[in-house]
C-alpha cells in the first residue's frame, strides 16, 4: 500500500520573520503585511497565537482587532524562497526530488511508500524525524499529514494534524470515513470551494457522506466532468500518483501575466500598463523561443461595478514580433474594455505557444524589419539578464501611473526587498 506525507510550514512567512528577529513564532503576535497599502492590505501570514485570538488567516490590516498589539513585518519574498529552498534541501536527505511534488512555497508532498523498509520506519517515525530535522535546521514548525493517497494525505494535514499534539495526522480510507464524512463545514476539505459547497447545498448536500448518497447522474449534470473527482475524493479515493504529476503534460500550451492595479486606473492610464505587459511577455516569449498563435484579455473594474470584460483574437500564424502582438492587444483593448468605468485588474495571455521554428510568414513579411527586432529584444534580455530588471527602461516605464519599474522590485507581487523594515 502506498504512503504519502504532505507536510506544511506552519505560518510561513510569519514564522520566517520571527526567526529572523531572535523571535519564537508560537509566542510572538506578528503580521506579514505592506500597511503602505493601506488598511485594506491582505495580511499575507499571522502567527499561530494570533490565530488563536479568532483572527483569520490572510486577513485584511484593518480586520484586526484594535486592541491587539502586534509585529508589522513587510513581505520579504527573497527570502521566503531563500528558506523554502533550504527545507526542500532537507526533504532530499529523505527522499529523491522524483518521489516529492512542491504544492506551494510552504508545501510538499512526499511518497515515502519505498523508503519505510529503507529505513526500517513507520509513516509516523518518518514524518517525525524530518519535521523535527526541519525545526533543528530553521526553528520553523511543520505540521505533517500521512495517508494512503495525495489526497488523504491532505486532508490529513488540513484536518487531522491540527488536532494533534504531535502536529502529525494520518487517515486511511476507513478512518477518512469513520472520522470526516460528516465533518463540516464540508470546506474545509481539500478542493471544496464555497463556490462548489453552494452548488451541492442546492441538493441538501453539506457534508461528504451526502455526495455519496446522491445519485451521481445529478452530480455529472451540475459539475461535469469534475463530478468524478467530487465522487471519488467522497470515498477518500485519489488513483494520481507523484510520478503522474511528474509526467503530466498539457494539452494546450500558454503563457499569462495579470496584476492588480495598486489604485483605480482611467482608461488611458490602463492602456499604458498593459503596453507594459504586453513588452515583457513579448521579451518573456523571445528569451524562451517561443511563438503565439492569439491573445487573450481580462480586465476587472474597480469593486467589481460591471463585469469584467475582454475576450481573445487569432493573429496571423505564429509570431513573436513585438509590433504584431501589441497591435492585436490594443485593438483588443479598445473593442472591449468600458472606458467611464474605474478598473482595477489586467490579465493578458499568449496562446497557441510554439516553438519558435514555427514562425509564420507570408508575401508581405518585411524580414529585414522582424530580424532587427528580434535582435534588439535580444540586446535588451542580455542586459536585463545581465544587470537586472529595471537597467533598461522605455519612456512609458517612467510615466506617472507606470507599473512596470515597481513592480520589477517585486516577487509574487510583493516585496522582494532583502532587509526588514
Amino acid at each position: 500500500m502506498a504512503t504519502y506525507l504532505c507536510i506544511d510550514l506552519k505560518s510561513f512567512y510569519a514564522s520566517v520573520e520571527c526567526v529572523l528577529r531572535g523571535l519564537d513564532p508560537l509566542k510572538t503576535n506578528l503580521v506579514v503585511a505592506d500597511p503602505s497599502r493601506g488598511n485594506g492590505a491582505i495580511c499575507l501570514a499571522i502567527t499561530p497565537p494570533m490565530k488563536k485570538l479568532g483572527i483569520k488567516n490572510r486577513c485584511r490590516i484593518f480586520e484586526i482587532p484594535k486592541g491587539v498589539n502586534y509585529i508589522t513585518a513587510l513581505p520579504r519574498m527573497k527570502k521566503y524562497m531563500e528558506i523554502s529552498a533550504m527545507i526542500y534541501g532537507i526533504y532530499l536527505k529523505y527522499v529523491s526530488k522524483d518521489d516529492i511534488h512542491v504544492y506551494s512555497i510552504d508545501e510538499c508532498f512526499l511518497d515515502v511508500t519505498k523508503y519505510l523498509s529503507l529505513y526500517q520506519m513507520d509513516a509516523y517515525s518518518l514524518s517525525k524525524k524530518i519535521i523535527d530535522d526541519v525545526y533543528n535546521t530553521t526553528h520553523i514548525t511543520a505540521t505533517a499529514g500521512i495517508g494512503t493517497n495525495l489526497f488523504l494525505a491532505k486532508v490529513a494535514l488540513d484536518i487531522t494534524a491540527k488536532h494533534a499534539k504531535d502536529n502529525i495526522g494520518y487517515l486511511n480510507e476507513e478512518l477518512f470515513k469513520e472520522n470526516l464524512w460528516h465533518h463540516t463545514p464540508i470546506t474545509d476539505i481539500w478542493n471544496i470551494s464555497r463556490g462548489i459547497a453552494t452548488r451541492l447545498a442546492k441538493y441538501g448536500i453539506y457534508d461528504l457522506y451526502g455526495i455519496t448518497q446522491i445519485d451521481e447522474a445529478i452530480l455529472y449534470k451540475e459539475f461535469g466532468v469534475n463530478a468524478l473527482f467530487l465522487i471519488d475524493h467522497a470515498y477518500g479515493i485519489e488513483p494520481c500518483t507523484i510520478e503522474e504529476i511528474h509526467n503530466y503534460k498539457s494539452k494546450s500550451n500558454s503563457l499569462s501575466h495579470s496584476q492588480i492595479l495598486f489604485e483605480d486606473y482611467k482608461y488611458d492610464d490602463a492602456l499604458l500598463v498593459l503596453k507594459e505587459m504586453v513588452d515583457l511577455l513579448v521579451l518573456e516569449i523571445v528569451e524562451k523561443g517561443l511563438a503565439a498563435k492569439s491573445v487573450g484579455l481580462g480586465i476587472g473594474y474597480s469593486k467589481d461595478v460591471i463585469k469584467g470584460t475582454g475576450g481573445s483574437a487569432k493573429l496571423n500564424g505564429a509570431t513573436q514580433s513585438k509590433k504584431v502582438i501589441m497591435d492585436a492587444f490594443v485593438n483588443l483593448f479598445i473593442r472591449t474594455t468600458k472606458k467611464d468605468y474605474p478598473i482595477r485588474r489586467i490579465g493578458i495571455s499568449l496562446g497557441g505557444i510554439v516553438d519558435e521554428y514555427y514562425v509564420s510568414f507570408d508575401l508581405f513579411t518585411d524580414h529585414e524589419a522582424l530580424g532587427k527586432e528580434k535582435r534588439m529584444q535580444e540586446a535588451i534580455i542580455d542586459i536585463k539578464n545581465k544587470y537586472g530588471k529595471n537597467s533598461i527602461l522605455k519612456a512609458m516605464d517612467l510615466a506617472p501611473k507606470a507599473t512596470t519599474k515597481k513592480r520589477n522590485m517585486l516577487i509574487g507581487g510583493h516585496n522582494s526587498g532583502e532587509e526588514a523594515r
